[in-house]
């Protein structure tokens, strides 16, 4: 018996003949499309310079939504006063000299692969506002305010630009967000392409990979359902859908029947249909990634990049005070028993599968939150926001492994060398795709920016 009939439990449940007659609209399969299928359209009239020669071919960005402890991961201060260097101890790993929690056994066997910044730091002190330094490597226009809403204005993410910047597939979405949208009463901002308009939205993966009925629910059509079947749904969503296609025409966007034929080719495309599939994977590789959200998440990001798509957000975490990082109260008990476990799994087994798959190289890993947290220890043994310093970890990409890039001070409050800003892992970011971080976008105005504000970190990479 194969592996996919070992792991029935995982397998999904038939899309109704209904279901397809929804494939245009926001909520159809947990999937929010629009900016995927207006991509070509959108392209022929952006405004970029030209691209450098590319680097690598994809990027997975794993956000850990509330900002974890990097005194209690990655930049562990034993020698600091209790208060300070906290309950948890550091563990060798497989590179001499370099030290991280003993809840990250599994990232220690990894860590000749691993490179550690420990001295990112910028201004936000809100959950909403740091975002968009994490995610998009900006300062927000509207300040450090906590319930920062995201809107048309604000700057792209990363995956969004490079969208903007770079040719797309027509078999895989570029861009590419799972397992669901990060909320902090409103939608935090960082998620979308902001400025540059829907069209380089990224494609909003809103279920669980994890769930029985992930693989069928989001990706192929009803056993009885042919082709020709759905060129004929096709027909009838034109004609229910008219007035809608009429009310975005006449906006000047043109975008519905735009995204009726890439919905159709996206159901039809082998390639997306495959990397979807997550329940063709042997049960071991599900056991080593973990069985749950985060660790299945990771898997279909691996299965995502493999076919082809450039850039993959994985958040771990979806609303504030709900299972996220945000450890105010009781950090060493969420930490040890609720977050680190899941999270310490996933990133070991992606990096070991991607190195095995010969795609390590050419796909760089990025872990972080939005800030650390505070040096003291507080009174309901948590620790409070902190954007003065804290940990960011790369993989593959060329990184040069076995490395850390800068220090924090004795209490790990503040950079001591080597401070690194948002805006300088942006460049970086985009310099590993083979874009100059000067390379201008313009907002609706017409605004000019650079790419990224900051400068590349050549010497965290192998020449």
């Amino acid at each position: 018996m194969s592996d996919r009939h070992d792991c029935n439990d995982f397998r999904g449940s038939r899309v109704t003949r209904r279901h397809l007659l929804r494939v245009g609209s926001l909520g159809f399969l947990g999937l929010n499309l629009p900016g995927l299928f207006r991509l070509e359209e959108a392209q022929a009239a952006r405004s970029a310079a030209q691209p450098l020669a590319a680097k690598i071919k994809s990027c997975i960005l794993l956000f850990y939504y509330g900002g974890p402890s990097h005194h209690d991961t990655w930049d562990m201060k034993p020698n600091a006063p209790k208060e300070v260097r906290g309950e948890f101890k550091p563990i060798a790993t497989n590179v001499t000299g370099l030290r991280v929690s003993e809840h990250l056994r599994h990232s220690a066997r990894v860590m000749d692969k691993l490179a550690i910044i420990r001295s990112m730091h910028h201004g936000m002190r809100n959950h909403n506002a740091a975002a968009v330094e994490a995610l998009c490597g900006r300062t927000p226009l509207k300040g450090d305010q906590e319930f920062l809403a995201g809107d048309p204005t604000d700057f792209p993410c990363y995956g969004s630009a490079l969208t903007y910047l770079l040719p797309a597939k027509r078999s895989v979405p570029p861009h590419i967000a799972l397992p669901h949208i990060m909320r902090n009463v409103v939608k935090l901002a960082g998620q979308t392409a902001g400025f540059l308009g829907s069209a380089y939205d990224p494609m909003q993966v809103t279920r669980d990979p994890n769930g029985p009925n992930f693989q069928i629910g989001e990706m192929t059509l009803p056993d009885d359902l042919t082709t020709g079947d759905l060129e004929h749904r096709r027909s009838i969503q034109r004609l229910l859908d008219r007035q809608a296609r009429s009310w975005e025409k006449a906006a000047g966007t043109g975008a519905r029947d735009k995204f009726y034929e890439k919905a159709y080719e996206l159901l039809r495309s082998p390639a997306a249909s495959r990397a979807f599939d997550i329940a063709q994977e042997p049960c071991r590789v599900r056991d080593r990634y973990g069985r749950n959200k985060h660790g299945q998440s990771m898997l279909l990001a691996r299965r995502l990049v493999e076919a082809g798509v450039r850039f993959v957000s994985v958040y771990d975490g979806s609303r504030n005070g709900v299972d996220n990082w945000d450890t105010h109260g009781d950090n060493f008990n969420q930490l040890k028993n609720v977050l680190l476990p899941p999270a310490d799994q996933a990133l070991s087994a992606l990096v070991e599968d991607l190195h095995a798959r010969g795609l390590l190289d050419t796909t760089l890993i990025v872990w972080m939150g939005e800030f650390g947290r505070t040096p003291k220890i507080n009174s309901g043994a948590g620790r409070d926001h902190w954007p003065d310093c804290y940990s960011v970890v790369l993989a593959g990409g060329g990184v040069r492994g076995g490395s850390a890039y800068g220090t924090s001070d004795k209490f790990g409050g503040y950079p001591e060398t080597n401070g690194v800003t948002p805006g300088d892992l942006a460049a970086t970011l985009f310099w590993r795709f083979g874009l100059d971080p000067a390379t201008k976008i313009h907002d609706f105005n017409g605004r000019p920016y650079r790419l990224a504000e900051g400068e590349p970190i050549h010497e965290l990479f192998r020449g």
